[in-house]
């Protein structure tokens, strides 16, 4: 099985921080139920105003999955040019550099 890592990021006016936390809870518990997802390292950047997140999933199939249903769910939120892209994960190189997987 190889692993899939899905990047997603797009422009972002805030919050952020705690904020952003508060307001995300339900999103969240949402995207940690989804089926083939490892993890999600949820990233912010408020300088540059852009957010996203980069997703672990068990395999290339669910990573599309997801991210077309997040892409909609995003697009509903007035969120506009979204950029993401699936990776294939080298678990060999991955496990000698200590990466989560």
């Amino acid at each position: 099985m190889t692993l899939a890592l899905l990047q997603v990021d797009f422009p972002f006016a805030g919050p952020w921080g705690e904020g952003l936390e508060a307001l995300s809870r339900d999103l969240a518990a949402d995207i940690a139920a989804e089926a083939g997802l490892r993890w999600k390292v949820w990233t912010e950047n408020e300088d540059a105003g852009v957010a996203g997140g980069v997703y672990l999933f068990e395999s290339h199939a669910l990573a599309e999955k997801y991210l077309h249903k997040h892409s909609k769910r995003l697009a509903e939120f007035g969120v506009q040019d979204l950029r993401a892209i699936i990776f294939d994960v080298n678990g060999a190189l991955t496990a000698q550099t200590r990466g989560p997987i």
